[in-house]
């Protein structure tokens, strides 16, 4: 029984195919690419992740996020903004509301700058007892439905900068802490304890973007995800951004799965100022599970304003 035991690993926070739409929950310094690529100051999305959509109650993810770059001040500038994170997993969810703030450090923020960022607010964990089902008589089992709060904080550290002729192109790149600190201790009618420790997730991001002739550009980036005791995981993924505003990309990830993503982004192409993004993500894993666990799906939709 020793030698066939085994640890089932994996990282607490959601995952996320189109990465980069979704710079609070990831890293709340991040200067998002709307504002790279664009100028535009302003963001308001919503996105809806299925994973596995083959396993009954697989993870499903959704957040509704929004951000400010106020880029007019001297010296410092500032990015505010907030997201509310609804997880479930099976009898397992957990809701996040946080704020963010992000001071920016630059002369001419347009073209390059570090920025700092923090993300806080509080977090509330469920159970639903439910759905719990006991494999021995001295398993703990919860006789109602249960809930905790806890703070919620997560800091980062971000720097762009643009590079070449036109001050089109940009290089980025940041580091995160997403999740610090929260442990939720829950008592059964025995008095036994079922405890969830949130445990520090690292995060770092890269990459660049290429802008061609046309209004056209080409956009390779790198997530790399660490949790204690589990396998550093990196995301690759490459963009490319049509001039009639249509989007695809691809990419893959060392644990196995293969990205695929599409989209269309309406606004200077038909005449509007402003721009609705509308995307999707599929991945597939190429594990030994992967036909049994299913696709995953993502879908999120990005209102972009104020140039």
């Amino acid at each position: 029984m020793m030698c066939g035991s085994f640890f089932l690993q994996a990282q607490q926070l959601p995952l996320f195919t189109q990465y980069r739409e979704y710079s609070t929950a990831i890293n709340p310094a991040t200067v998002g690419s709307n504002y790279l690529n664009f100028g535009q100051q302003g963001t308001i999305g919503l996105s809806y992740r299925s994973q596995w959509v083959d396993i009954a109650n697989a993870p499903r993810t959704t957040i509704i996020h929004g951000s400010y770059f106020i880029d007019d001040l001297s010296g410092v500038n500032f990015i505010v903004g907030g997201q509310l994170m609804n997880d479930e997993i099976g009898p397992t969810a957990f809701t996040s509301l946080k704020g963010r703030l992000a001071a920016v450090i630059s002369d001419d923020p347009e073209y390059a700058g570090i920025s700092i960022g923090l993300n806080a607010g509080g977090l509330q964990y469920r159970i639903n007892a439910t759905e719990l089902r006991a494999r021995d008589a001295e398993d703990i089992m919860l006789a109602q439905n249960v809930a905790q709060f806890s703070a919620d904080f997560g800091v980062g550290v971000f720097a762009y900068s643009s590079f070449g002729r036109g001050d089109d192109n940009f290089v980025y790149g940041g580091v995160s802490l997403p999740q610090v600190f929260g442990d939720f201790s829950f008592i059964d009618d025995n008095g036994r304890e079922l405890t969830q420790q949130r445990v520090m997730h690292a995060y770092a991001q890269a990459g660049a973007i290429f802008t061609f002739w046309n209004d056209s550009f080409l956009e390779p980036s790198v997530w790399v995800k660490y949790a204690p005791n589990v396998p550093v995981n990196v995301d690759a993924n490459i963009r490319y951004q049509f001039p009639i505003g249509l989007f695809i990309g691809a990419g893959g990830s060392t644990a196995g799965t293969a990205h695929l993503e599409t989209g269309v982004l309406v606004g200077d192409n038909v005449g509007f100022e402003k721009n609705l993004q509308i995307g999707y993500g599929f991945d597939h894993s190429f594990s030994n599970q992967g036909a049994f666990i299913g696709g995953t799906h993502e879908l999120n939709v990005a209102y972009y304003f104020s140039r």
